[in-house]
């Protein structure tokens, strides 16, 4: 009986090292004290049956050191960070919305339009979720109720267009994307530009579409002030001048090859302090806010990445990819199937967790996995005439950019999108859960049908890389 359950513990000691680690995930306890713990638990487990060795511990320090602490890639995190809160502190998006505003007030659904435009230029430059979807909520919710928006609409519109910044880079995601499969910062910005700018067109069209079906959930904006089509110019020369030269600067330096995203990232912290200058705005109880604001974020984040080190350690050195490798020739899935899978996998995790757990623990579990079936996918990719190296770099940055925009609904999807939370938590009281929940549906369905044309159209990430 023993010695059964041995062999059996030996044969599948990684495959309950993840069905443990599904259960203890929804334990309330912080995501990277789970993620470290159940690696340890499972590594005396490995170390008891003779499949890992105790000086393999000493190697959890090394593999943090290499791979977080003396990673010069990662220090991109707590800048992009700074610049994401900073910016919503500078008061920057505020003279943007109106000008937007102003230009789209003759089209049905401008506010609504103004908004989504809004969250996709703010997504270039804040990538922080929470902050954009209190700065959206708070500027423009209670105009578009006051302008008699249908509430549904408008909660949606603000959601979807605040998580816009998880895809478009500089999204802290890719760079924590590229860090984990071993790929190139620059590249994974690029294969996700067009899938971004996709999904802020459809939902373009959708709210539009809308509008002109019926008039009254979307009426046009009036406007009481003075703005005149003189002044117009001017005034879109302040609003969008800075933020563009500063996407610009961070962006285009990485795409050009003038700066690593490293020092991009430090370029873009130091403009969003010269903007926040610009707008009156940096002082004492500002830099102090954001300073710690970004320490607390950042911390989280590598609290998570340190966990997560551990457990794909562990996990491997249990043979856990074997056992998934068994499991796919099992259930007969082939390259196309895994894929679904996941991808259907990764959508409902999005349901339960964030996006730092789901990618933490997906990505280097299953990376490796895709990679080994980047022939079966090349001819549809169309770059069955590169070496098999370069087939695998281009199907991981597409799997990438699928699993990134697979991961933006886990910000709008009930019982825990946290874009939800933060969106009701700023909301007028007259906005309930319900309006909330209701609006958000149909943006989620938007983002599935972008998911679909990402895989159906793998042009769409891979065009820019060629």
């Amino acid at each position: 009986m023993f010695q059964a359950i041995h062999h059996h513990l030996y044969d599948y000691a990684g495959g309950y090292m993840f069905v443990v680690l599904g259960f203890v995930l929804f334990s309330g306890f912080p995501v990277g004290l789970v993620l470290g713990g159940v690696a340890l638990i499972f590594a005396g487990l490995g170390i008891s049956l003779g499949l890992m060795s105790p000086v393999e511990l000493f190697l959890f320090v090394d593999r943090l050191w290499q791979n977080g602490a003396n990673n010069q890639l990662l220090v991109a995190i707590p800048c992009f960070v700074f610049m994401g809160i900073m910016l919503e502190r500078s008061d920057v998006a505020s003279s943007l919305l109106r000008v937007l505003q102003i230009m789209l007030r003759r089209t049905p659904g401008g506010l609504a339009l103004a908004v989504t435009l809004l969250g996709t230029i703010m997504a270039a430059t804040t990538g922080i979720i929470g902050a954009s979807v209190v700065m959206l909520s708070m500027m423009a919710l209670p105009t578009m109720i006051e302008q008699g928006y249908d509430k549904k609409l408008a909660c949606g519109t603000i959601a979807a267009s605040s998580t816009l910044g998880i895809l478009i880079p500089p999204s802290v995601m890719l760079v924590m994307m590229a860090d984990l499969m071993s790929l190139a910062v620059g590249d994974l910005f690029l294969a996700a530009i067009l899938p971004g700018l996709t999904l802020s067109a459809l939902y373009c069209l959708y709210i539009a579409g809308a509008a002109w079906w019926n008039p009254k959930v979307a009426p046009p904006v009036e406007l009481t002030d003075a703005e005149s089509e003189g002044g117009l110019a001017r005034l879109v020369v302040r609003a969008f001048v800075p933020p563009v030269v500063l996407i610009s600067l961070v962006l285009g330096s990485i795409f050009a090859g003038w700066a690593t995203p490293t020092e991009a990232s430090g370029v873009g912290a130091a403009g969003a302090i010269v903007l926040a200058w610009m707008n009156g705005k940096l002082n004492r109880a500002t830099l102090d806010y954001v300073a710690v604001r970004t320490a607390a974020t950042s911390a989280m984040i590598f609290l998570i990445f340190a966990g997560a080190t551990a457990f794909s350690y562990v996990f491997r050195a249990l043979y856990g990819e074997d056992l998934i490798h068994e499991f796919i020739n099992w259930m007969g899935l082939g390259s196309w199937g895994l894929l679904i899978l996941l991808m259907g996998v990764i959508f409902l995790l999005g349901f339960f967790f964030d996006w730092i757990e789901i990618t933490l623990i997906i990505l280097p579990v299953f990376a490796p996995v895709i990679a080994k079936y980047a022939p079966a996918f090349a001819p549809t990719l169309g770059i069955e005439a590169l070496a098999a190296t370069d087939q695998k770099s281009m199907v991981l940055i597409w799997f990438a950019t699928l699993v990134a925009v697979n991961l933006q609904t886990s910000f709008l999807t009930p019982p825990f999108g946290f874009a939800l939370f933060f969106l009701k938590g700023t909301a007028p009281p007259s906005i309930k859960i319900s309006d909330i929940y209701r609006g958000i549906i149909p943006f989620v369905i938007i983002q599935v049908v972008g998911l679909g044309l990402c895989i159906l159209v793998p042009a769409l990430a891979l065009a820019p890389l060629r």
